[in-house]
Parts: structure tokens; C-alpha cells; sequence
């Protein structure tokens, strides 16, 4: 593969760049994903479309339909059982909650995410303020923007929109 280091590379010409703990621990993550993917549609996806696809009953779209959620439902279980249990609880309201900001995201047609760091990069360091309190007072400020009526919400605060979103799908704890 393109991405592996090549012990080699270094006789050619510029040796390739180490990658970080962190680079690493995102290839392994999100990387492998498409091997994943592969390996549950033979443990399960093949032969779930097999007998969905004979379900005389179900309309295409319902099909269609049924096996997305049943992959999902699936892969949310795999997820959840390979968790110790002590991290279950936290793990499946981080879910919760990013789906939460997705379907907000999609409703409003915004970027959360990238909205509060827009505004957050316009946050100037003080003069006599050091890093350390620099960086605490953003993550103060951005705590507080969730709470605060935006306008890109029509006026709703980030916070409430996203529990509204989560209560549409019986998400709220």
C-alpha cells in the first residue's frame, strides 16, 4: 500500500516523515474502516440483503430501508460489546449527542463545529495573558456559545436545538 512506510524510500530520496501517535492511532481508527466494512458483509451483510431481497412483502424502498437499519443496529451492538461496560454509558451519549449536532447540522443546513471555531478564531490573546489563560478563557467562551442564541439558528441556542433533535428519536437520557 501507497501509505505504508517503505524502508526503502530513504535510498531514493527523502526518507518519509514519521507519523505521530496521533496519526497513527487515525490510520489504525478510520483506516481500516474499508476492511471493516468488508469483513461484516461477509459476517452478516450478504446474507441479511439475501433475505431481505426474498421478502416478497417489502416494497424496494422498504428493503432498502430495513437493511440499513439492521446494519446499523448491528454494527451500533458490535460497537457497544467491545466496550468494558464502564464505558458504555459515556461512549453511547457521545454517539447520542454527535448525532444529535448531525441531524441540527442537516436540518439548518450549518456546521456547528466549524461555526463556534470561526468565532472563536476571532478571539485575540490579551496583552498580558499568557497561553495558559488564553486557552482556558476560549474554552470558556466556547462552552458558553452551545448556550447562546445564534443566529444561524434562527435565534436558537446550539444547546437546545440538538436536544430537541435527540428527543425526536427517543436519544435524551
Amino acid at each position: 500500500m501507497s501509505d505504508e512506510f517503505d524502508p526503502n524510500a530513504g535510498l531514493f530520496g527523502d526518507p518519509e516523515p514519521e507519523k505521530s501517535p496521533e496519526e497513527l492511532l487515525n490510520d489504525y481508527a478510520f483506516g481500516k474502516n474499508p476492511n471493516r466494512a468488508v469483513a461484516m458483509e461477509t459476517l452478516f451483510g450478504k446474507r441479511l440483503i439475501e433475505d431481505t431481497l426474498n421478502d416478497e412483502k417489502l416494497p424496494i424502498e422498504g428493503k432498502m430501508s430495513f437493511v440499513f437499519k439492521a446494519t446499523s443496529h448491528a454494527v451500533l451492538d458490535m460497537v457497544m460489546q467491545c466496550l468494558p461496560p464502564e464505558y458504555r454509558e459515556e461512549v453511547a451519549t457521545s454517539l447520542d449527542s454527535f448525532i444529535g449536532m448531525n441531524l441540527v447540522n442537516q436540518r439548518f443546513k450549518v456546521d456547528l463545529v466549524d461555526a463556534v471555531m470561526t468565532e472563536l478564531s476571532k478571539v485575540e490573546q490579551e496583552e498580558n495573558e499568557s497561553d495558559e489563560q488564553f486557552e482556558e478563557r476560549l474554552g470558556k467562551m466556547e462552552e458558553g456559545w452551545w448556550y447562546i442564541p445564534q443566529p444561524i439558528l434562527n435565534g436558537r441556542n446550539p444547546n437546545d436545538a440538538i436536544q430537541e433533535e435527540m428527543g425526536k428519536y427517543g436519544l435524551n437520557q
